[in-house]
């Protein structure tokens, strides 16, 4: 997909993310004030903070679809992971909050008040939340935005602690015991905290250029190997940032070849990749196989390995 396209749809499914954010946060504040529900009150201080990773999300990928600059040759696109970290950061301050709150009620449980408003609040937020996951999922497949990644990971942490809330709340409203919301409310923290777990190590992963998976880098060489003129792809080096992906590699051409030939097939070989890859930034450089020396550098060639025989 095209990097203009996939600027579009992040753009799109993160406003859904903070119109959702926002209509939840004012439901669940007027059910909790009427209600005094403990898990409610988890699952408001939870929605108040993804309002506000909502929002960075928003502007993160409006900013990582920016184009290279002159003091920023490789693009914006890291913003997004940046925004992925404060998202896990929030979401961890959440899943503290929550787990406080739900301790201090088990210590001194006090019975629901107006249980049905509360039922319904939860049960309009979890609609809607599972609403935005399949919207988010849908947009993630089509773009692998990290963004949104980590945005559609808090959701799915929350639609599973809307049905735990649901659950807590409702046992405690039909079996008239109290603390039951409570309990709810520390398994809510719990899978807060294992999602901001998965945030972080994606994130991270982007900033500090990990590879792209081995599937996508055998597809890469594949589609270059396509040219018989073509005998071997090493040095392959690839990375993630926002919406775009890096890559650079050295190929083995017959040492007899023009440059102007050589350009020829580096040329035809980039095509094939952005077909496949088409917010990429590519990098080929061209040795004459069996002739070439050992490239220096901080990240010199230690191998003769060929991707390609």
């Amino acid at each position: 997909m095209a990097a203009d396209q996939t600027a579009a749809l992040t753009r799109r499914v993160t406003l859904l993310s903070v119109a959702t954010a926002a209509v939840l946060v004012a439901a669940k504040l007027a059910a909790w004030l009427v209600s005094g529900s403990v898990a409610l009150m988890a699952s408001l201080a939870d929605s108040g903070l993804d309002l506000i990773a909502s929002l960075a999300t928003f502007f993160a990928v409006r900013y990582a679809a920016v184009p290279p600059d002159a003091e920023h040759r490789f693009g914006h696109g890291k913003a997004e992971a940046f925004a992925s970290l404060l998202q896990g950061g929030l979401v961890f301050a959440s899943a503290a909050l929550v787990g406080r709150e739900a301790i201090a009620d088990l210590l001194s449980p006090h019975p629901l008040k107006a249980e049905g408003w509360a039922l319904a609040v939860m049960t309009l937020s979890t609609g809607l939340t599972a609403g935005l996951v399949v919207a988010q999922t849908r947009v993630l497949r089509r773009t692998g935005s990290i963004a949104v990644s980590g945005d559609r990971a808090h959701y799915a942490a929350d639609l599973g602690s809307n049905l735990v809330a649901l659950a807590g709340i409702a046992a405690s409203a039909w079996l008239g015991v109290n603390g039951l919301d409570a309990l709810a409310a520390l398994l809510i923290a719990a899978l807060l905290l294992a999602g901001a777990i998965g945030v972080f190590r994606e994130a991270a992963g982007q900033l500090l250029d990990r590879e792209l998976s081995p599937e996508a880098r055998a597809h890469i060489v594949e589609l270059v190997g396509r040219d018989g003129r073509i005998t071997g792809v090493h040095q392959l080096r690839t990375r993630a940032a926002g919406p775009y992906v890096h890559m650079q590699m050295h190929i083995d051409l017959d040492p007899e070849l023009t440059l102007a030939a050589a350009h020829v097939v580096l040329v035809d070989a980039e095509k094939r990749v952005l077909e496949a890859f088409p917010s990429a930034d590519i990098i080929m450089h061209a040795d004459p196989r069996g002739k070439a020396e050992p490239h220096g550098g901080a990240f010199a060639e230690t191998s003769s390995v060929r991707a390609l025989s």
